[in-house]
């Protein structure tokens, strides 16, 4: 069967708002939504504290340069 995210080019990036107690607490609670969803390991691209908590973009790559791309070989 054909499944939407293998039809994604190379990456899913996720940004939001989490509430914290500062910028270490915001990134390792990125880190953990990432695997709350079951991306797996997913890397912080961008976080910023306020004060109140962080803005914050995940990315979970499912093709890194060099893989075996399935989308080449439809």
């Amino acid at each position: 069967m054909d499944n939407a995210i293998s039809h994604v080019l190379d990456t899913i990036d996720i940004e939001t708002y989490i509430i914290c107690k500062d910028a270490d607490e915001g990134k390792n609670l990125a880190m953990q939504l990432g695997h709350e969803m079951n991306l797996g390991n997913v890397d912080v691209m961008y976080s910023e504290f306020d004060g109140y908590g962080v803005r914050v973009r995940i990315r979970k790559y499912v093709y890194k340069p060099g893989d075996k791309y399935l989308w080449m070989e439809k």
